[in-house]
């Protein structure tokens, strides 16, 4: 009989084996969480965490293995969880807002974080964008939890034990908890925060857990003292209960920025009477709605996971940190004035960072979420008097440039209505004329729009980048303002402004350089030399930084044949440095220094558009080239996956973008310049119903380079492609070839967009 059996069970076709033995794989499959952990402060590999959520949602949640307070909150190399904590961090650098702790334990009470911290192993975790699980060694205790936007579910498997305990961290710098037993309920709040917050800042929180409460005490100064209510410099709460073995103790968790009312109103709306499973199906399903946008095929497996794994990172911020009252309406906590709002608001994002792809990424890609940004940006300015350039989540004081005005311009160019763009037009131009508090606005500002640059020399750092950031904001300006009909007495001040970077072009070195007050340029000048006139780089990668003029900076250089030779030194260049300004080696340094590619320095944002500026000087099978150089070598889906800090979704941005084929170079044009697609077919489904489909069928490890394209059936030379064209759908044919097409997008109308070019 157990023969008969096997041999039929041999005779099954194949497919319905496999179809019995094999899961279907969805896109949130692909994802590794972990991709970037393997980092620290001399080495950034990305510089992330875990972060179990939905996408925007207005908390994340995560395990944390490093000390209260520290900003590397997960890192790959550690070895002991001491709790799982609801985390707001946009940066370890930038740290966290508004968080708090819950960590199962078993036999003798632990409080202390360095004692009650468990091992753990990465053979005994589970970690997906919805769903995370891990056993804690110590208390033989697995945790498992699932997100919504404002809400989680956690799912405790305990063992048998006469002392099973919860405990509640809700950090320190001033914090309460209050126990209700009779509710099986935990309510509290946490102030803990990095500054640019106000006085009143509190993240109310409640837990609901299903398991009645045996003993139950408040606790500081890690000791339990008996009571049921504690506020103070750092509060906590621990219950305690009789287990079996195997026994499941649910939480529901909810947190609130406004009170804790509308934390118990959330935790209502979000969960309901969600069981654990529900809640997380739930999540998962929302994951896979927002990524099945975009549909890579005929890739590696690696590529596809990398893929994937990019684009949960671009999916994050900025996060929602709006709300929704009783009655249904949008409200929000004002992380600037303080007081409780009608309307959209969102936080934990630099724009010197996303300002350069992850914002045109949701222009074409998600733009409804973005509309909600750009209610949120006009809030900011009302609220605040400034747009914000670093949110974290109010004015945070980091960064250069007055890259908001990249990100305004670029939402309303691009085709998003139905915000007050007049409000944010204003906010724009106050911005660009005046100095703000913590970042805000633009420092240096009555030299560089005396001057036409802010000098060196005026203890003003990092004025060369500021001059050049400047004067691409100020292209932005010039373009929305002429959008919107604005009288041309008022943008041909921008229109001027734009052309700045010229007065910081060395023609000697023909290299961006900083100048003194006097006209006289600096010296002693080493392009090699990080900081100091430049931000978290040098001249030789700020020198690209004319988004929006690349032809000017090729007429600056002396020609297109002098220019390719400028871009392939960057790449031949030794990997030598000056880090004299900081007094050390900082990691940015590091990570272009062991990269083996001289001195391109992807692992930080200022050089990553110059890949792609091949295209506007006739050899693009370089962009093509470097692109899947880079792409190969420096991305995978793994904890050293990225090559420096991710930085909300910029990176990622970058890898997503070439791997369709395009990049945004100047995000306040209609244009993307083109690369080379990384798979043999994309799909990429647009919100208003329209498809792009990108075919290479003949692309392989071998043949990145694009013998030919034709767009919509028609032949097409061009190095760009039409953001507006792209929005009616279209159909992209890439025909791959292992060697350069050197005829196709040399003419001089097949270069993207460039200021001088314009008639």
């Amino acid at each position: 009989m157990k023969k008969l059996f096997l041999l039929a069970f041999a005779l099954l076709p194949i497919a319905t084996i496999a179809q019995q033995t094999t899961p279907p794989v969805t896109p949130v499959d692909y994802i590794n969480p972990l991709m970037g952990t393997a980092s620290k402060p001399s080495l950034s590999n990305g510089n992330t965490y875990p972060s179990i959520a939905v996408p925007w949602g207005m908390n994340f949640w995560t395990p944390q293995s490093g000390k209260m307070g520290d900003g590397w909150q997960y890192t790959y190399d550690a070895d002991k969880i001491r709790g799982f904590k609801q985390t707001h961090q946009p940066s370890p650098w930038m740290n966290d807002y508004g968080m708090f702790s819950i960590l199962p334990e078993t036999g003798k009470l632990k409080l202390n974080e360095e004692q009650r911290a468990s091992w753990f192993s990465h053979k005994a975790e589970i970690a997906k964008p919805y769903y995370y699980s891990v056993y804690l060694a110590d208390y033989d205790v697995t945790t498992e939890l699932t997100p919504t936007e404002r809400a989680a579910n956690f799912r405790f498997t305990f063992p048998k034990s006469d002392s099973s305990h919860i405990v509640i961290d809700a950090f320190d710098k001033g914090s309460y908890v209050k126990i209700i037993p009779g509710e099986q309920k935990i309510i509290g709040y946490s102030t803990k925060n990095s500054g640019a917050v106000p006085a009143n800042f509190k993240n109310y929180f409640v837990i609901y857990i299903d398991k009645p409460f045996e003993l139950a005490s408040t606790w500081h100064n890690w000791q339990t003292d008996g009571s049921l209510e504690y506020t103070g410099d750092h509060a906590g709460a621990v219950i305690s209960f009789k287990t079996k073995k195997g026994e499941q103790v649910h939480l529901r968790v909810a947190s609130s920025y406004i009170s804790t009312e509308q934390a118990e109103l959330n935790l209502k709306r979000e969960l309901g009477i969600d069981s654990f499973d529900v809640t997380c199906q739930k999540a998962k399903a929302v994951w896979n709605k927002t990524l099945s946008r975009l549909t890579p095929e005929g890739g590696t497996i690696d590529q596809t996971r990398t893929f994937y794994s990019s684009l949960y990172r671009m999916l994050f911020f900025p996060n929602r940190m709006y709300e929704v009252d009783a009655k249904g309406q949008t409200v929000h906590y004002s992380p600037i004035n303080g007081k409780v709002l009608p309307g959209y608001y969102f936080a934990g994002t630099g724009f010197w960072d996303t300002f350069r792809a992850l914002y045109p990424f949701l222009n074409l890609v998600y733009p409804s979420i973005n509309k909600e940004m750009q209610e949120g940006l006009v809030n900011s300015y009302k609220e605040g008097g400034w747009l914000p350039e670093w949110s974290s989540p109010g004015y945070a004081d980091c960064m250069i440039g007055n890259n908001s005005a990249s990100v305004v311009a670029e939402a309303y160019l691009k085709g998003l209505r139905g915000y007050d763009i007049n409000s944010l037009y204003e906010a724009l131009k106050h911005g660009a004329n005046n100095e703000g508090p913590n970042a805000t606005g633009r420092r240096g500002v009555e030299y560089y729009n005396s001057l036409g640059y802010v000098p060196y020399d005026v203890k003003i750092n990092e004025n060369a980048a500021r001059t050049l950031e400047y004067a691409y904001d100020d292209f932005a300006i010039y373009k929305l303002g002429k959008a919107l009909g604005k009288p041309a007495s008022e943008t041909d001040i921008y229109k001027k402004r734009s052309q700045n970077y010229r007065n910081l072009f060395d023609p000697s070195t023909k290299l961006m350089r900083g100048k003194n007050k006097d006209g006289s340029f600096q010296t002693p000048f080493n392009p090699f030399k990080w900081g100091d006139a430049f931000t978290e780089g040098n001249s030789w990668h700020y020198t690209w930084g004319v988004f929006h003029d690349i032809q000017g900076l090729i007429n600056l250089v002396g020609g297109k044949p002098q220019f390719v030779a400028k871009l392939d030194s960057v790449f031949t260049l030794p990997p030598v440095f000056d880090d004299s300004y900081y007094g050390g080696v900082i990691h940015e340094i590091r990570e272009m220094q062991i990269a083996d590619m001289g001195q391109y320095a992807h692992g930080n944002q200022p050089i990553q558009h110059m890949i792609y500026l091949y295209n506007y000087a006739g050899e693009p099978w370089k962009t093509q080239y470097w692109a899947r150089e880079t792409m190969n070598k420096l991305y995978k889906a793994t904890p050293d996956g990225y090559c420096g800090d991710e930085d909300n979704g910029q990176t990622s941005a970058w890898y997503v973008f070439s791997a369709m084929g395009f990049y945004p170079v100047t995000p306040a044009s209609d244009q993307y310049v083109l690369g080379a697609p990384l798979f043999k077919k994309f799909t990429l489904k647009l919100e208003n119903g329209k498809t792009i489909t990108i075919n290479a069928p003949k692309n392989n490890a071998d043949n990145k380079y694009v013998n030919s394209l034709t767009v919509n059936g028609k032949p097409y030379d061009f190095n760009w492609l039409s953001h507006k064209a792209l929005l009616n759908g279209a159909e992209l044919n890439f025909d791959m070839s292992a060697t350069p097409n050197k005829q196709r997008g040399i003419k001089a109308d097949d270069v993207p967009y460039s200021m001088s070019n314009e008639k």
